[in-house]
């Protein structure tokens, strides 16, 4: 009959049916954020990584390590695997990067271990005062080398690519501090683990991010700051402070550039070794990249803006430390809470230090 002439078998549009699911779910695999090897294959088409950080566009972090550092990779890879940098926290937070690289909003990011404190209990010891790192070359190897052989299981749910820091801080001040006592009370800047330190120096740290510190001390809300040298220039803090006092050993900040773990399983092997060995090269820019900026910083500060270096006597220094060293105590206890040995841990990075202070004066 001319109504039925038209009708499909029931096997063909079974078919169709299939092959419909098919294409939709394959869509919604392709909507997903992490990237897929896949397009590796398709027609010489690159797979491009997105890459999320926090500095501006013009800052060192971008100009001098990710897009070199990108262009290396892009290259080692024949044009397999290209990674397009989104800075300025115009992909994610700078306190939820971690998380997007674990749940693929980005394959790659770069930011603070702190930002997440307690997320990473273990690798707080590389934050902890105390110990004494003459630059940041030597920090970021200390913590590259320890987490290599500490291999702690909060970070197992990336692909861990290098680790950098800013290296020792320092106290910006409006009034000389040579002594533990001129430090008594007076209010500084300080977040996380550097208020705890502060505050068992006796000084009265207050909470603030580092973008709220200029106008802090310029109208006195506080009389100081503790933080890498370079935020003298970066930040302006220079202006609005007279003093800077040497403290190696009250500071250190831990970054990580790290990817998604299934997007590193997705590459070609040969793609994974030639990124690796692209790393290596430039960890060695990455360590390194603090002190620059320190160094230019503080020339900055003492001829341009006329500020006052003071350097701790021995005996202040032993004092300082002393007074400390409790907080590496809270550090060990927290670790043997966690079934972990924090002495044992605590040693080997202080030999580490020990090991590099040496090597990198």
């Amino acid at each position: 009959m001319a109504g039925k002439s038209g009708a499909r078998p029931r096997s063909t549009s079974l078919a169709l049916a299939v092959i419909a699911l098919t294409g939709i779910l394959l869509l919604g695999t392709a909507g997903c954020g992490i990237s897929s090897a896949v397009d590796q294959d398709a027609a010489g088409k690159p797979l491009e990584l997105k890459l999320a950080h926090f500095w501006p566009s013009g800052h060192p972090i971008e100009t001098e390590l990710v897009q070199p550092w990108a262009k290396e990779i892009e290259k080692a890879t024949d044009g397999r695997v290209k990674i397009v940098s989104y800075p300025q926290e115009t992909l994610a937070k700078a306190n939820n990067i971690y998380d997007g690289v674990v749940n693929g909003v980005c394959d790659i990011g770069i930011s603070c271990f702190s930002y997440t404190r307690g997320r990473f209990p273990v690798l707080e010891v590389f934050e902890l005062p105390g110990i004494i790192y003459n630059n940041s070359k030597v920090a970021s190897r200390v913590a590259w080398e320890g987490i290599q052989e500490l291999n702690p299981a909060e970070i197992q749910d990336t692909k861990l690519l290098m680790v950098i820091t800013t290296g020792p801080g320092a106290l910006f001040t409006k009034t000389p501090v040579t002594k533990l006592s001129d430090l008594k009370g007076m209010e500084i800047r300080a977040t996380g683990l550097s208020a705890k330190t502060l505050a068992a120096l006796g000084a009265s740290p207050v909470g603030m991010a580092q973008s709220e510190a200029y106008e802090s001390l310029s109208k006195g809300v506080v009389k100081g700051n503790l933080g890498p040298v370079e935020v003298l220039q970066g930040w302006k803090q220079a202006e609005v402070t007279r003093y800077i006092t040497i403290t190696p050993f009250l500071y250190n900040t831990l970054f990580f550039v790290t990817m998604n773990k299934e997007v590193w399983d997705s590459l070609k092997p040969e793609d994974q070794a030639a990124i690796e060995e692209v790393n290596k090269e430039y960890f060695d820019i990455a360590s390194g990249l603090w002190d620059q900026q320190n160094e230019a910083a503080l020339k900055y500060a003492v001829e341009e803006e006329g500020m006052q270096v003071i350097n701790l006597s021995d005996e202040e220094i032993r004092q300082w430390i002393k007074l400390v060293t409790p907080v590496q105590q809270e550090y060990i206890e927290a670790m043997e809470k966690l079934g972990l040995n924090g002495k044992e841990i605590l040693d080997t990075v202080k030999a580490l230090a020990d090991k590099y202070n040496a090597q990198y004066k």
